[in-house]
């Protein structure tokens, strides 16, 4: 035993202290590379990039198939609303990874302790996610924006008509993004085991299905079709899409107009919101 206290060699911290914006930034940036396995091992990057691809090829066979006919396959944002099912698949392998593991791990103590506040926390979450989701729909919509310009034959008029459904598309995407992904990750916040959680969200997205498409297949009202889709928000984004972006949205609803377009639009800013209130809500409570 000795009475002398040794100099272990620690030294004071005198460099700039790092604040709450620093800290937000760095969970936005770390949820971002999360939702693509960057910086993990390959089994973190498996189902997403698979689900990835697949949306990428179906936009590179729409853009060959396009090229090749001289003819307009799909318009931009119809083809993101045929790519919901993948990217609700996406989401409920991403979304639980970056809310249930950390509930799990008991991670979410080390992020409080910082100058990081829980509404940070739960909104850097939510922004990662909606930005991953719409950078994969982009991408597509992108593809087929460059092959369009490119084998168009009607010189400035196509590529003018194919920077319109561009712009359509990413706006459309976004929308989904914001809409997918608020309830996604809400649902997800909710529970901590994650298999749990995917399961979870792929039946919220899915659990309604079958009852719009009943109502489609009794030839109920255009009307009524709407209000009966806006209980599976995928189903209603096709709608939304088709007010907003269809030349001619007859084409695709049976000859019947849309019939409640601006409610579309307001249900999905409600919906939206509540979504992010809730989640705000969520981690306000949940145990660090």
């Amino acid at each position: 035993m000795t009475s002398v206290i040794h100099d272990l060699g620690y030294q004071r911290y005198t460099g700039p202290r790092l604040g709450r914006g620093y800290a937000f930034r760095t969970l936005y940036v770390h949820s971002l590379r999360t939702a693509f396995g960057l910086g993990r091992g390959i089994k973190a990057k498996i189902f997403s990039w698979s689900i990835i691809s697949f949306i990428l090829l179906a936009g590179l066979i729409v853009t060959v198939i396009a090229a090749q006919t001289g003819q307009s396959v799909t318009t931009s944002p119809m083809f993101l609303d045929n790519m919901t099912i993948l990217s609700v698949l996406l989401l409920a392998g991403i979304a639980p990874e970056l809310t249930s593991r950390d509930q799990q791990t008991r991670a979410l103590s080390l992020y409080f302790a910082r100058p990081l506040r829980r509404t940070d926390y739960a909104l850097a979450r939510l922004g990662g996610l909606v930005t991953a989701l719409f950078l994969v729909l982009a991408a597509p919509v992108t593809l087929m924006f460059v092959g369009a310009a490119l084998s168009t034959k009607k010189g400035a008029d196509g590529i003018t008509h194919a920077a319109g459904d561009w712009a359509a598309g990413l706006a459309h995407g976004a929308t989904h993004a914001i809409v997918l992904s608020s309830i996604s990750v809400l649902i997800a916040s909710l529970i901590r085991r994650r298999a749990i959680a995917a399961a979870a969200i792929v039946a919220v997205f899915l659990v309604t299905t079958p009852a719009v498409a009943f109502t489609e297949a009794l030839n109920a009202s255009q009307g009524t079709s709407e209000l009966v889709a806006m209980t599976n928000p995928p189903a209603a984004l096709n709608y939304l899409g088709i007010w907003l972006y269809a030349d001619d949205p007859t084409r695709y609803t049976g000859g019947d107009p849309i019939a409640h377009g601006p409610l579309l639009a307001v249900y999905f800013v409600v919906l939206s919101a509540a979504c992010i209130a809730l989640l705000v809500a969520r981690y306000r409570k949940v145990p660090a």
